[in-house]
């Protein structure tokens, strides 16, 4: 029952069930925080008005090519009154959309970068934003870029009713076992409404090895603390290895739709640990600048309510559990859940000086590091290939809770560093 009311929250909110929210509601307690968040996002009272707030989202997708959330987010500008000329690409768009490309780009790919003077550029500029305004715009590209991550990583397919969308997908793997469609979204097969992931093979041992590294650890717990150069010297090692960890380098040529909403389209992630100028950016560390302690606040302060809501689907897609993985009941999944949390955050640079990142190389195997890497930095490249390589004795909805796990962790990143920026240019 609960599920079926969220659809038919989702329902009102969309015109439609998409296929996203159907894929979500595996983990209904989560989506419902998430439609919640969005529904406050795209169509409450808030700082900017409706076309503005669709056309941003549009924006967002088009830094990872992600066609199938721009497509929704199209037909929902043009319900909300807006110039069906801007569909034509960011060429005619008014100025002040124009002058925030910078930062989508930049939060989008390398938020590190992201600076106080990007703020002030924006907030004292000819066509200047207010605090509130950029603030609200800033949440919802990024939760389009981590809602990109989630589309890709889950392979979902488009709409029945646009122009790739079907209901009995064709083969869709070519001898390369890359997607042999245009369609970024031609990953999963939906029959009769039901949405099907790629099918996974079995894959004997490998999870009953991750339970007893997951048991080994928690055992270990009492054992005497780590020193501060301890843990600085296993951060040190998480960020080199994933700098060292290849995804697809055969990138998809974005079509024609996509590029007319993106600037500068070959600016991509780099590995933060290759950064060039590693003295003017150094880690990001979270016991100075925390979401629990300062990024909350500050999202609340600056958009009524955002930050709460935010909060609470964080906390949902970090401590969600059944206390399951594959067949086994009763298993504290809270190590694994941390380890990839975590392991995102290093890729982005931010380290958490309480956590032992030993424990990220010894329960994410390098070929889920690379899955991970990909889906979160590169969504765009993944392949069947890359999902059916890992977590093969998991279910679906595990997988799904994964790629959630990847996009709230994701989503919190980015914030960090651009709600850090907003504060040293109001301080």
């Amino acid at each position: 029952m609960h599920t079926k009311l969220l659809f038919m929250d989702a329902f009102i909110q969309n015109n439609r069930v998409p296929n996203i929210i159907q894929l979500m509601s595996y983990h209904p307690d989560y989506l419902d925080c998430f439609l919640k968040t969005q529904h406050y996002l795209l169509h409450e009272d808030g700082p900017l008005p409706f076309d503005y707030r669709h056309y941003i989202a549009i924006m967002a997708c088009g830094r990872h090519q992600c066609s199938y959330l721009i497509k929704l987010q199209a037909q929902e500008f043009l319900l909300h009154g807006g110039n069906a000329d801007w569909l034509k690409g960011i060429d005619y768009i008014p100025q002040k959309l124009k002058d925030f490309l910078e930062i989508n780009k930049i939060l989008a790919h390398r938020p590190w970068l992201i600076t106080k003077e990007h703020v002030e550029k924006l907030i004292t500029g000819k066509n200047r934003w207010s605090l509130s305004e950029l603030t609200h715009a800033i949440i919802l590209c990024t939760h389009f870029h981590a809602l990109s991550t989630f589309v890709f990583g889950c392979g979902l397919n488009d709409e029945i009713d646009f122009a790739n969308g079907h209901t009995f997908s064709p083969s869709y793997v070519d001898d390369n076992d890359n997607y042999s469609s245009d369609s970024s979204n031609d990953n999963c097969d939906i029959n009769n409404n039901n949405i099907v992931l790629f099918q996974s093979k079995d894959d004997e041992g490998s999870l009953r090895a991750l339970m007893a590294r997951m048991k080994e650890l928690s055992e270990k717990k009492e054992e005497e603390e780590l020193t501060v150069e301890e843990r600085l010297k296993e951060f040190a090692k998480v960020e080199s290895l994933s700098a060292e960890i290849a995804t697809s380098q055969k990138i998809p040529s974005p079509s024609a739709d996509v590029l007319r909403y993106v600037e500068d389209p070959t600016f991509a992630y780099t590995d933060f640990a290759t950064r060039e100028s590693v003295m003017e950016i150094p880690s990001f560390r979270a016991n100075e600048y925390s979401w629990e302690e300062h990024g909350f606040s500050l999202a609340n302060r600056l958009y009524s309510d955002i930050g709460s809501l935010l909060d609470d689907k964080f906390n949902m897609a970090y401590n969600l559990t059944y206390y399951t993985m594959g067949d086994n009941t009763q298993v504290d999944t809270s190590s694994f859940r941390k380890a990839i949390w975590s392991y995102i955050h290093t890729m982005y640079g931010i380290r958490h000086d309480d956590y032992k990142y030993g424990e990220v190389n010894q329960l994410l195997e390098r070929n889920l590091k690379a899955y991970i890497k990909t889906v979160t930095c590169y969504p765009e490249r993944l392949t069947k290939k890359d999902y059916d390589g890992v977590m093969r004795e998991f279910k679906h909805s595990e997988k799904v809770h994964v790629n959630l796990m990847l996009l709230e962790a994701r989503l919190q990143a980015e914030l960090l560093y651009a709600l850090r920026a907003i504060m040293k240019y109001m301080t």
